[in-house]
């Protein structure tokens, strides 16, 4: 018990600082803009693809074309919009990588020695 509410202290701490850090977690509304914009960009390559490739190698015409590159875009569109913002959602809630601190060669004290030696 004693433990884990150290633990559970330090992660408060943590959360604080990355707070004051500008480290801070996505907020919904942030994620749902980054998932719209990405998927403008997305969509709009989805359906350029799907109309040139049922335009040139098919028989179909150009207003057939159209209008299943427009109907397979709607259904990308609506369908990976709700994915991508259940993806970024869940990944905002994991801590792993997220508050990435340089600590690795700097306690080596072997580095230390390495650019004394380069001086």
């Amino acid at each position: 018990m004693y433990k884990f509410s150290d633990e559970k202290k330090n992660m408060e701490d943590e959360d604080k600082t990355n707070v004051k850090l500008g480290r801070e977690k996505d907020s919904p509304v942030r994620s749902i803009l980054k998932a719209i914009s990405w998927r403008a960009i997305a969509s709009g390559t989805t359906f350029l693809i799907t109309f040139v490739i049922f335009n040139q190698y098919t028989e179909k015409s150009e207003g057939e074309a159209l209008k299943i590159a427009r109907n397979i875009t709607a259904i990308d569109v609506i369908a990976k919009l709700a994915f991508y913002y259940l993806h970024e959602r869940l990944w905002t809630n994991i801590r792993w990588g997220k508050y990435w601190k340089r600590t690795f060669w700097r306690e080596r004290a072997w580095r230390r020695l390495y650019n004394k030696m380069h001086k």
